[in-house]
């Protein structure tokens, strides 16, 4: 390990150090630069429906209550705050349900801590849409990087939560990119990142998706834009928090490879494995829905026409989505509320009542969940198997393998666009939802990207 008594950093550190110094400075390749402004729409609309739910509402409460200066917009609001507060509110709101982006190998949602943290810092720098876009794709990379350098083990075992740490030094690293940090500044704002890392699996057990959207996304937003802020302000830290007897690695690692959070970069973009969820509903149920609804859609299935369900998935992950109180994470509620209605929407995910609706719960009690440690270790992941055996005797199955939305499977363009204006629509209107979906594909043309506030303020 590196001497912490020497005046030199570890290679790690300094190549990621001198790698986020130099983001602004650096274009992006055209598909990841396209592939970057669809996961800015796909967030700003999930910020903005969730704006309208407890987690969102209770979030914008809380940083109206504390006023500070006018820097950043808190989304769907007409609040403009202070970044930290803006930051913290826009990434609860972001992961306020399930309808934000995923990243399986780095086991988080990017979207949600970094692209508020990103948008806070450029408001208040007054920074252009292009270099917004590049801090985003930056903030992927770094987050992803530092969960998987961790090696941290199965979900199910899990001591530490990936879903708290990506997202915190992603945001970390977006915000210091966005202040134009040198590579000394730069590892002073990973220093007090580290200081502030947490998660703890336990949020599993939030029932009402308040304390999740915090651990998910507000908590990464507002530590990341904070450590950048303070190092802004003339804090000082530790200049290496990377190596020595004491650093992230040994208070975090399970089975830790500090070269995996370099290895790659400026090659491999992180975006590009990065996910936008066609249902807005857990991660882990995305292949069920796409099973159950291909059955629907191929048998003109009807639920009075069944007699007994099967489903299949990974064992690592079952634990999070069974049985679960909340409707956009419990899979044995959302397939039968699949079979009721046809399909399942963002109103119908959302709506608590049909957790009591009689049709779902008959529909439910037909259900048996089974896990597979095959499934766990099948490639592409997140497989998930359904079986329907019906009232006249057919045995109906699919095999969900690539998930809808994910990299071997991607939605294109207009399927993306349709979800975010579904999403936006309620909240901001047609005309002004249209306007900003515009406004963000054309993003690196702005020369501030404050102006995006136009369309989010409510």
């Amino acid at each position: 390990m590196h001497d912490p008594s020497s005046n030199e950093v570890s290679h790690e550190s300094a190549v990621l150090s001198d790698y986020i110094a130099g983001t602004l400075d650096r274009a992006l390749p055209a598909d990841v630069a396209l592939k970057t402004k669809y996961h800015v729409l796909d967030t700003l609309a999930a910020i903005l429906s969730g704006s309208r739910l407890r987690a969102g509402r209770l979030a914008a409460s809380y940083v109206a209550s504390t006023g500070g200066n006018p820097e950043a917009t808190v989304i769907g609001t007409p609040l403009v705050l202070p970044a930290c507060s803006a930051a913290l509110a826009n990434g609860m709101a972001g992961h306020a349900d399930e309808t934000d982006d995923s990243h399986l190998a780095g086991r988080f949602h990017p979207g949600c801590g970094i692209v508020p943290a990103a948008l806070a810092i450029a408001e208040q720098q007054d920074r252009s849409g292009q270099d917004l876009l590049r801090s985003v794709a930056l903030g992927y990379d770094i987050g992803a990087r530092t969960t998987l350098a961790l090696g941290f083990s199965r979900p199910d075992t899990a001591r530490h939560s990936t879903h708290s740490l990506g997202p915190a030094f992603g945001a970390a690293a977006a915000a210091a990119a966005l202040l134009r940090f040198d590579p000394t500044r730069v590892r002073h704002v990973l220093s007090y990142s580290a200081q502030q890392a947490s998660g703890i699996p336990f949020w599993q057990r939030d029932k009402e998706h308040v304390e999740k959207a915090f651990d998910f996304g507000g908590m990464g937003a507002r530590n990341g834009v904070a450590a950048a802020t303070m190092v802004a302000a003339g804090f000082s830290a530790v200049d290496d928090p990377l190596s020595g007897k004491h650093n992230l690695f040994t208070a975090f690692g399970e089975n830790p490879d500090p070269t995996r959070l370099t290895e790659g970069l400026g090659s491999r973009y992180e975006i590009m494995r990065a996910s936008i969820k066609k249902w807005c509903v857990g991660s882990p149920i995305q292949a069920v829905l796409d099973a159950t609804v291909t059955l629907i859609e191929t048998h003109a299935l009807k639920a009075e026409q069944v007699r007994r369900i099967r489903i299949t998935m990974p064992d690592d992950r079952i634990h999070i989505v069974d049985n679960r109180t909340m409707p956009d994470v419990c899979v044995q509620h959302l397939a039968a509320l699949a079979l009721v209605d046809g399909t399942v929407t963002f109103e119908s995910c959302h709506d608590r009542e049909r957790m009591n609706d009689p049709a779902v719960l008959a529909v439910r009690r037909l259900i048996e969940l089974v896990p597979s440690a095959e499934l766990t270790i099948a490639t592409p992941a997140r497989q998930a198997i359904v079986e329907i055996e019906t009232s006249d005797g057919r045995h109906l199955r699919h095999h969900a393998k690539a998930v809808r939305g994910t990299p071997e499977n991607p939605m294109d363009g207009h399927e993306i666009e349709a979800k975010a204006l579904d999403l936006m629509l309620p909240i901001i209107g047609e005309e002004r939802a249209r306007a900003l979906i515009g406004a963000v594909l054309r993003l690196e043309e702005f020369p501030k990207a404050r102006d995006l506030r136009q369309w989010l303020s409510a």
